[in-house]
C-alpha cells in the first residue's frame, strides 16, 4: 500500500511539475527570447486567429511593416488589438511617422480611427489555439488563486511523500544493517569447529 501511494505520488508529482513547468515556459519563458503572449478574446480575426487562441507577439519595427501584414498594437493602456493593415499614410503632423489603417479579417468595414507607428507592438509569429482561455483565467483573479494553490499542492505532493515515508526506509536499512552486524558478531564469537 505505502509503495503504491509512493508510486502514484511520484507520478502526480511528475506530471503537476511537467505543466507548471510548460506554463511557465509559454507564458514568461518566450519573453526571454523577445515574445510576448497575448489571448484571443474576440473573433474579429477568423480564421486568421480563432478565439481563445494564446498568440505570441514579436516587437517590429513599424517602418517595415506592409499592407496585408497582422500587427498587434495598443488602443489605449486597457485594450491591446490584433488587426490587418489594409493601408499605409504618413502622418500629416510628424516627419517619419506613419499611421495604419486595420480591419479585422471577419469584420465587415476598416477600424475606425488610424494606428499610430509607436502604438504597434509587434507582429503575431505564433498561435496555439484554445490554450488562451486556460491562460487568460490564471492571470487573473479568482484564476490566479487556484493558481497559487496549484502551486501549493505541488509543493506538498513533491516534499511529503519523500518525508513521510524515507524515515520509513532508513529505518527499515538500518535494522537491516544492525541484523547484518548482530550475524558478523556471532559469527565471529563461535569458536572454530574440526
Amino acid at each position: 500500500m505505502e509503495k503504491t501511494f509512493k508510486i502514484i505520488s511520484k507520478t502526480l508529482s511528475t506530471a503537476l511539475v511537467t505543466v507548471v513547468v510548460l506554463l511557465a515556459i509559454l507564458l514568461a519563458g518566450v519573453r526571454l527570447i523577445g515574445f510576448t503572449p497575448y489571448t484571443v478574446l474576440s473573433g474579429s480575426m477568423e480564421p486568421t486567429y480563432h478565439v481563445g487562441s494564446l498568440i505570441y507577439v514579436k516587437e517590429v519595427d513599424p517602418l517595415t511593416l506592409q499592407t496585408g501584414d497582422v500587427i498587434t498594437y495598443m488602443v489605449n493602456e486597457e485594450t491591446v488589438v490584433t488587426h490587418r493593415i489594409v493601408g499605409i499614410m504618413p502622418d500629416e503632423n510628424e516627419a517619419g511617422v506613419v499611421r495604419f489603417r486595420t480591419k479585422g479579417d471577419a469584420n465587415n468595414s476598416e477600424d475606425g480611427t488610424l494606428v499610430h507607428s509607436q502604438n504597434v507592438i509587434g507582429t503575431p509569429v505564433l498561435t496555439i489555439p484554445e490554450i488562451g482561455y486556460a491562460v487568460d483565467y490564471i492571470q487573473h483573479p479568482p484564476g490566479m488563486y487556484f493558481g497559487i494553490a496549484g502551486a501549493a499542492l505541488l509543493l506538498v505532493l513533491v516534499f511529503v511523500p519523500d518525508l513521510l515515508f524515507d524515515d520509513e526506509a532508513e529505518k527499515k536499512k538500518k535494522a537491516e544493517a544492525e541484523a547484518a552486524a548482530a550475524a558478523d558478531t556471532a559469527s565471529d564469537e563461535q569458536p572454530p569447529q574440526d
